[in-house]
């Protein structure tokens, strides 16, 4: 062997480390892309756990408890409301209450 194969040899096994190093380094790339995705996963998971009270099966209108409004509900509701203050400024204003 002479020496300008010998050093072919050692460019072209270079090259192919080179080559290997930068496929190893889009492989750690692509495995941090895919740990961060099932980061925000599990950070998504979470945060549906946590909601659970709000889940679809929770809001099922038909049934008896989101069918109606409390009475809670509709005092809050009513308390700070322009129809409820209408109504109390009009309310002994008609003769005819009762």
């Amino acid at each position: 062997m002479n020496r300008l194969e010998m050093i072919k040899k050692i460019a072209e096994k270079k090259n192919e480390e080179k080559s290997f190093q930068e496929t190893i380094r889009a492989l750690d790339a692509r495995k941090a892309a895919i740990k961060e995705e099932v980061k925000l996963h599990k950070k998504l998971t979470k945060s549906v756990k946590k909601a659970g009270h709000q889940s679809v099966g929770n809001l099922d209108l038909n049934a008896p408890e989101n069918m109606y409004y409390s009475d809670k509900d509709t005092a809050r509701f009513l308390e700070n409301s322009e129809i409820m203050d209408a109504y109390n400024a009009n309310k002994f204003s008609d003769g005819d209450w009762n």
